[in-house]
């Protein structure tokens, strides 16, 4: 899988022809459907299994392993953390939670301060060379996690706009330029593309 060649200099300049700010309804209604556990201070297992399902329903025998309790007081810890460094800790040490997994579960409840880190935001950026890490996009660290925070939000306040915003317009901007097959063609076939790369790709 290879991007075809940006027609953008800068990063800025690409977010600021293509900014989106119209959700994908599924999002939508799971971040509508998730607004009271800000306020409430945790996730349950079943909010955890749903963000599972929008975000890689390939998780979901590993995410169902965590019992109800222990969801609620990892979650609560996660939630009250000060430190992202903490949050993420704390969040991936559930089954079947990664970094990408823990970036859905803050960005759903939180949408105005996240976003989700994926292969296809992450390339775009490291194609643009806003990072210099990682180039498959794959196995993310808290450093790059951090870094990717730090851009989405950098350019969320430049345009009075969400993070989540920002990622979505990067996640678009890469659908629109990709050539060939996100993963190879041996994990397409066996059904490994997520129901949001699905969703979000046709979201312009």
């Amino acid at each position: 899988m290879a991007l075809t060649k940006l027609p953008y200099k800068r990063l800025q300049h690409l977010v600021g022809l293509h900014l989106s700010t119209v959700e994908d309804a599924h999002a939508a209604a799971l971040i509508k459907e998730l607004s009271a556990v800000r306020k409430r201070g945790c996730l349950t297992r079943a909010e955890l299994i749903k963000v599972c399902k929008w975000k890689s329903a390939r998780a979901i025998r590993h995410i169902r392993h965590n019992q109800a309790r222990t969801v609620i007081n990892v979650t609560t810890a996660a939630f009250g953390a000060r430190s992202e460094q903490k949050k993420l800790s704390l969040l991936t040490s559930l089954h079947g939670v990664s970094v990408p997994m823990a970036s859905a579960i803050l960005m759903l409840t939180n949408p105005v301060r996240y976003g989700v880190i994926d292969i296809r935001v992450w390339r775009l950026l490291y194609t643009m060379g806003a990072v210099t890490t990682n180039a498959d996009g794959a196995g993310f660290s808290f450093r790059e996690w951090y870094r990717f925070l730090t851009i989405i939000r950098f350019f969320a306040g430049k345009y009075g706009v969400t993070a989540r915003d920002i990622e979505r317009t990067l996640f678009n901007v890469h659908a629109r330029y990709q050539r060939g097959l996100l993963y190879g063609s041996r994990r397409l076939r066996s059904g490994s593309q997520s129901p949001r790369q699905n969703r979000l790709a046709r979201v312009t």
